[in-house]
């Protein structure tokens, strides 16, 4: 009973992890680099290389947030919705935006922004369109190219199968202490099971925890039934219960000039005297019917939704407020998003979040890998038609995504900064660098085509750099010089991973020349004994 148990759980561990693991690859890898989305973000705007981070930021908003109304209401007094963005720990510089009237037919305004050095308060030059980091965040949790609901629902149900591959692998681990401090060199299968088994035991608890919240995530698209059937608006109805909504003001009519910001601005320090302000936005300015809403960062804290207070524009009277005290589920709920988005992450647990990641994707490729090797030396040397499908996918994840990363990044440095729908131009380099790969693994899969991948790999990681060293104003030494570590981090990544690739090349050239000396040997020695 217990071999047959232990059996029908080694199956459900690879079939469950096989079916789905190219899916979850590209969902860690694209996860991974989100959780360094801002500093992307900064990576692939130059305009902002050089704006240095306030010393005082807090104390220096409440000027801020004035000046942005002056400059707003001189710029747009009858936009329908006005926007101030407050510089961040990781987001240097500041922003007044306005929304311009809707066309017939639009959906949502289009925002004109004017990004400013907080620092000099003088505006900075044109930022570049770009995807930045948000590209790979939206990768991470729909696949980018698929609509929202059938992305998710990809996402949720390649999730599950990890989650049911996790506690499966738990189970038939036998020795999970032991595989902790395990790793066999140069021993073929045997090495790839020790990387697997070594990944997944070291980094157990941060799969566990970033594969069950994310799933936690979209747990109202899950499981809408409870809105649905309490609520008469259904889930919009369960969102408006729980969100601070302005029910004072929307039936006021006319004009009437926004009371000054301070007036607001002092209930709000009132309120919470040491607030870090991360955003104002204002609807409808310079009407009856405005409203203000101040957006507070919250810190360490275990929230997903920030602290907000919702004023009346006109009246500067606080119209409605997230709640102070979250119900306990409320509280579970928003701890377990902000624990999967690792928003209130310091710089060492945020690193921390990525070496789990990458522990993650070793762990996925190292399976896949080792299963393919199995099946192949079971087999003998018949290669079945799944067989290549499974190494084919292989070589096209586990090679094509480094690649179309790199892509990615040479094309947000090459393209002209005036050229038209930039942002998508670039998405269009990652996915066509993939796709090339791609087809290069349906034609071959072999150690050769692993070789050559690498080395390619090794010099497109290395052109990162390079490229941005020959296109901006900076590079690796100078960002080292003048303190710029967000840059000198991302450039020093890349070449990691340039050496990374080289070394690879090197191992796959060593044994490829070690398998055909070992052919060779064999050859001779039927030779020998035929004569």
């Amino acid at each position: 009973m217990k071999d047959s148990f232990f059996r029908s759980m080694t199956w459900l561990h690879t079939w469950v992890g096989l079916l789905t693991c190219w899916i979850i690859y590209v969902i860690f890898f694209a996860g991974t680099a989100s959780f360094f989305r801002d500093e992307i973000n900064l990576w692939n705007q130059p305009a902002i290389h050089n704006v240095q981070a306030q010393t005082d930021r807090v104390a220096a908003q409440r000027q801020q947030i004035i000046k942005g109304f002056d400059y707003l209401n001189q710029h747009a007094p009858n936009s329908p919705s006005w926007r101030i963005t407050l510089p961040e720990e990781r987001i240097p510089y500041l922003v007044y935006g306005y929304a311009k009237p809707k066309e017939p037919g639009q959906r949502r305004s289009q925002f004109v922004n004017t990004q400013l050095n907080p620092n000099t308060m003088q505006a900075l030059p044109p930022f570049v369109e770009t995807k930045g980091g948000n590209f790979f965040y939206r990768l991470h949790y729909q696949l980018y190219y698929l609509d929202a609901i059938t992305g998710r629902w990809v996402v949720c149900f390649a999730s599950f199968f990890m989650l049911l591959a996790i506690i499966s692998g738990v189970v038939i681990h036998k020795r999970i202490f032991k595989d902790m401090f395990t790793f066999r060199r140069n021993k073929g299968t045997r090495s790839w099971l020790d990387a697997h088994n070594l990944s997944s035991v070291l980094a157990l608890p941060f799969h566990l925890m970033i594969t069950y919240t994310g799933i936690i995530t979209l747990i109202f698209m899950l499981f809408p039934y409870p809105a649905l059937t309490t609520y008469d608006k259904g889930m919009r109805g369960f969102f408006n219960d729980v969100t601070p909504s302005n029910n004072v003001t929307n039936n006021a009519q006319g004009r009437a000039d926004l009371l000054p910001i301070n007036t607001i601005l002092d209930q709000v320090y009132t309120k919470w005297p040491s607030a870090d302000i991360t955003r104002v936005q204002v609807s409808k300015p310079n009407m009856a019917a405005s409203t203000v809403t101040v957006l507070v960062s919250p810190a360490k804290a275990l929230r997903d939704q920030s602290p907000r207070l919702l004023f009346s524009g006109a009246t500067g009277k606080l119209v409605a407020q997230t709640d102070d005290e979250l119900s306990s589920s409320k509280a579970l709920y928003e701890s377990l998003n902000s624990m999967h988005t690792g928003r209130f992450a310091t710089p060492l647990l945020r690193w921390l979040y990525v070496l789990g990641g990458i522990a993650g994707c070793v762990m996925i490729g190292s399976g896949c890998i080792m299963w393919a090797k199995r099946i192949r030396e079971r087999n003998k040397g018949k290669v079945s038609y799944g067989l290549q499908l499974v190494e084919g996918l292989n070589l096209a994840t586990i090679m094509g995504l480094p690649l179309a990363t790199c892509a990615f990044f040479i094309a947000n440095r090459l393209l002209s900064p005036t050229v038209a729908g930039r942002g998508e131009k670039e998405v269009t380099a990652f996915f066509l660098a993939w796709l090339v790969v791609a087809l290069m693994a349906l034609l071959k899969r072999d150690r050769l085509l692993w070789r050559v991948m690498a080395a390619i790999n090794a010099l497109a990681c290395l052109s990162v750099p390079a490229i941005n060293a020959l296109t901006t104003q900076g590079n690796i030494v100078s960002y080292l010089l003048n303190k710029q570590w967000a840059l000198f981090i991302f450039d020093a990544v890349f070449l990691l991973f340039s050496i990374l690739f080289l070394v690879q090349t090197e191992k796959l050239r060593t044994a490829s020349s070690a398998s055909k000396k070992t052919a060779n040997n064999l050859t001779n020695n039927k030779k020998r004994q035929k004569a």
